[in-house]
C-alpha cells in the first residue's frame, strides 16, 4: 500500500512539473527565478530593514537633539491655518523637509561612509593579492628569454 501511494505521489509530482515548463507558467518560472528578480526582492528586504534603523536613529536622536538646540523637535503644528474645517500646515511640510535632510544625513554617516570604508580596505587587500597583469607576465616572459639569449651567447658574439 505504501508502494502505491509512492507511486502515486511520484506521478502527480512528475504531471506538476510536466505543467510548469509549458506555455506563460513557464515564462513566469523563469522570471521568478531569475537572479536578478532575487536580488532585488532581497534589496527591498534590506531596505525595508535599514529604513527601520535609520528612522530609529532620526527619531530618537538626531530629533531630541534638534529639540534641545531649538526647543522644538516637531513642527507639524507650527504655521497652521485653518478656514471651514481645512488645515493647512507649513511646519508638516517644514518638519517632512528636515525629516528628508536628517535621514540622508544619517544614511551617509551611519551607512554609506562605513560601507565605503570597508569596500576602500577589501579593494587595497585585492591589489595586494592579485595576479599580474596580462602585460606584466608578457614582459617578465620577454625579459626571460632575453637574459638567457645573453645567457647562452657566444662571448663574441655579440660585436658583430
Amino acid at each position: 500500500m505504501a508502494a502505491d501511494l509512492a507511486k502515486n505521489v511520484d506521478k502527480a509530482a512528475r504531471k506538476v512539473v510536466s505543467l510548469t515548463d509549458k506555455g506563460p507558467i513557464k515564462g513566469f518560472k523563469k522570471f521568478i527565478s531569475r537572479g536578478s528578480m532575487i536580488d532585488m526582492a532581497v534589496g527591498v528586504v534590506m531596505g525595508s530593514a535599514v529604513t527601520t534603523v535609520v528612522n530609529s536613529i532620526v527619531n530618537h536622536l538626531i530629533s531630541p537633539l534638534i529639540g534641545m538646540i531649538g526647543g522644538v523637535p516637531d513642527m507639524s503644528g507650527v504655521l497652521t491655518i485653518t478656514f471651514n474645517g481645512a488645515t493647512i500646515s507649513f511646519g508638516a511640510i517644514l518638519n517632512a523637509i528636515i525629516n528628508f535632510l536628517l535621514i540622508g544625513v544619517a544614511v551617509y554617516l551611519c551607512i554609506v561612509l562605513p560601507i565605503n570604508k570597508l569596500r576602500d580596505m577589501g579593494a587595497n587587500e585585492e591589489a595586494k593579492n592579485t595576479e599580474p597583469t596580462t602585460e606584466e607576465q608578457t614582459l617578465a616572459v620577454l625579459q626571460e628569454i632575453r637574459d638567457e639569449l645573453k645567457r647562452t651567447q657566444p662571448a663574441g658574439a655579440d660585436k658583430q
